[in-house]
């Protein structure tokens, strides 16, 4: 287990992702190999991050071996046998096509356990609505890096607050022109300035749930 996780925290996609097929083939289950190597080894990764010991490329690379090595564990355990913390919908909004911190945002909610449902990139208010819906998250992230398309959070969230959803989800929002005051103007819950504190949140927002 402390292998899979250097190998993750390391950013060693094909080798992580090849010790937790042989560890799932040897016997180990989905939930130890995530609670006791991938979740830490993402904590571990966002720590350095927020320390400034990692950046941006380190933070991607421990990522992506980090959803290699789930992708590998959904292969190989039954439907429904891997427990989830909870469930995040995100998308970049309307007219917006840029998605790093969308896809960050993602993948440190799935080393966190999070099953996340990504809309994708240019998401109308209707789909985030439709999607709130449809899968009754714990959390929604909305991200925009462009000053022009930032303004759709807004939208989205005044139709969130129209459909009667936001009772029931909480709204995180980020990206280069916002800040927290713009956050809580809009009505959003959460103003994350990086991937990490919105992983922390969601967890929060969890954690009180339960």
């Amino acid at each position: 287990m402390q292998e899979l996780k250097q190998l993750v925290i390391d950013g060693k996609a094909d080798r992580a992702a090849a010790l937790a097929a042989k560890l799932m083939d040897e016997g180990r289950s989905a939930d130890v190999l995530m609670e006791q190597a991938l979740i830490p080894a993402m904590d571990v990764v966002g720590k350095l991050f927020q320390d400034g010991e990692y950046f941006l490329p380190e933070l991607l690379v421990a990522a992506r071996a980090m959803q290699k090595s789930v992708e590998v564990i959904k292969q190989r355990s039954p439907a429904g046998s891997v427990t989830k913390s909870g469930k995040a919908v995100v998308g970049t909004v309307k007219g917006d096509l840029h998605d790093i911190g969308k896809n960050l945002l993602a993948m440190s909610l799935e080393g966190a356990g999070f099953e996340v449902v990504d809309l994708g990139a240019d998401v109308t208010t209707d789909r985030f609505v439709s999607a709130i819906r449809e899968h009754r998250p714990d959390v929604v992230g909305m991200s925009a890096l462009l000053s022009t398309t930032m303004y759709m959070m807004k939208d989205v969230i005044e139709a969130i607050d129209k459909a009667g959803l936001h009772s029931g989800v909480k709204i995180m929002v980020g990206g280069a022109p916002l800040n927290d005051d713009y956050a809580k103007k809009i009505g959003a819950d959460f103003y994350g300035p990086d991937c990490v504190a919105g992983r922390d949140y969601a967890r929060s927002v969890v954690a009180h749930k339960n």
